[in-house]
């Protein structure tokens, strides 16, 4: 299952000892790991990033998930921080984007207090008891939320209500005086540009989510093949 994971430290050296543990639970197989980065929250509250994974080409894909969350726990500054460490990080995010609850955000939040830090991570696991000892035997709080799906629906719901809107409005322009027609149609003109964005919004989100897809299974299938070669490895390994 796919999920988005924030383990919460008490120090940033402990942060990074949860990376590397979460990096050798990959190497494991017991997850599959597709972008993290390490974060601190200074005693002002500014989020900073401090290191992000390699993941090669895949990784401005991949990190959208994982900096769109850096940028809702931290806001405006942890964009600014963030703007030159590899991930996609910016104001554009929004709970859709990063594809969890706003519940899940605000327990976060309350868990990454000041001076302390925070290991994020996109990853799949089958089970959740070996990441959770894991990163409890280096002292992290374990906040774990299942990716939704891109809200398409949602979309279309808000776009048919503007529409519904808009058709209203035509309707009373058409037997309204003069004065009152031009103030509908200066609003009806203003609904149909919200629309068109919110229409390149909606296709906008669902590329990059068609894009995120499509880079994982890549990563799924390096894995697969690395998997397979080391198991043909140990078959024709003597004894």
């Amino acid at each position: 299952m796919e999920r988005t994971l924030v383990v919460v430290f008490d120090s940033e050296k402990k942060a990074y000892e949860g990376k590397k543990a979460l990096q050798r639970l990959d190497g494991e197989g017991s997850i599959t790991l597709y972008a993290n980065a390490v974060v601190t929250k200074s005693a002002d509250g500014t989020v900073a990033v401090k290191d992000v994974n390699e993941p090669g080409p895949l990784g401005t894909v991949l990190g959208t998930t994982v900096g769109g969350l850096v940028a809702l726990l931290g806001g405006p500054a942890a964009a600014l921080v963030g703007a030159t460490s590899g991930l996609a990080i910016g104001s554009a995010f929004d709970l859709d984007s990063v594809r969890v609850g706003e519940d899940f955000i605000e327990d976060v939040s309350k868990a990454l207090a000041p001076k302390k830090a925070a290991l994020i991570a996109e990853i799949d696991e089958e089970w959740t008891t070996p990441l959770d000892t894991r990163m409890e035997e280096i002292g992290g709080t374990v906040f774990r939320r299942a990716l939704s799906e891109v809200q398409q629906r949602s979309d279309d719901e808000e776009i048919a209500a503007m529409k519904a809107d808009v058709d209203q409005m035509k309707a009373e322009a058409a037997k309204a005086n003069a004065e009152r027609k031009a103030k509908l149609q200066q609003k009806v003109s203003l609904l149909e540009t919200k629309i068109q964005i919110q229409k390149q919004k909606a296709k906008d989100k669902n590329e990059a989510f068609k894009k995120q897809q499509a880079a994982k299974k890549q990563i799924l299938k390096k894995n697969a093949a690395a998997a397979g070669k080391a198991l043909r490895n140990l078959a024709n390994t003597q004894v």
